[in-house]
């Protein structure tokens, strides 16, 4: 008897192990492995976002932009300028649920506070000293001052601002989660 029920007892601990190793395994992933944006002006099927390029017609150059490589327009009176590009810009991003900007942020600059409701947003600085913070819904200021090199990242849907807290212009990479920048 002893035996019997060490049996089903093992039997059940390995059905579980199985069972949920399957459930892990599981990709939730993109159906394809990419979806660059077609933009050519002749459209045929309307669909929610953009449609994609013949796989054919991908190439190598669909998977990089050179839209962020320049310094924004910085001569307004918050001494800042943000350069977003999303798949109606950049073919390589369409389906992945990614947008990039450059933001520039002259001295004694700044990004007002604003939210992305529906995105995270991730800063990479790259020039320059910044204080970046956000406030959560209790309001509680989460505050720090980024030097070159330093990431920060905002969590969805709260306020949050930079601020050039350096001698020259601050520049950052800014990656988020949704494929339109709201």
């Amino acid at each position: 008897m002893k035996s019997c029920v060490l049996l089903i007892s093992t039997f059940s601990v390995v059905l579980l192990y199985i069972c949920t190793k399957l459930s892990l395994a599981v990709d939730s992933g993109n159906i394809q492995d990419m979806c660059p944006t077609d933009i050519s002006p002749r459209q045929t099927t309307f669909i929610n976002g953009l449609p994609c390029k013949n796989p054919a017609n991908v190439t190598a150059s669909d998977f990089k932009t050179s839209l962020l490589n320049q310094k924004g327009d910085t001569g307004n009176f918050f001494g800042s300028s943000t350069t977003v590009v999303t798949a109606a810009d950049f073919p390589g991003l369409n389906t992945l649920g990614l947008s990039t900007a450059r933001t520039d942020i002259e001295l004694d600059g700044q990004v007002l506070p604003h939210s992305h409701p529906r995105a995270t947003e991730m800063c990479f600085v790259s020039k320059g000293v910044v204080i970046a913070g956000f406030m959560d819904s209790n309001n509680q200021l989460f505050q720090r001052t980024l030097a070159e090199g330093d990431v920060y990242v905002f969590p969805r849907g709260l306020l949050h601002y930079f601020v050039n807290f350096g001698f020259e212009l601050a520049t950052g990479g800014l990656l988020m989660d949704a494929e339109e920048m709201e």
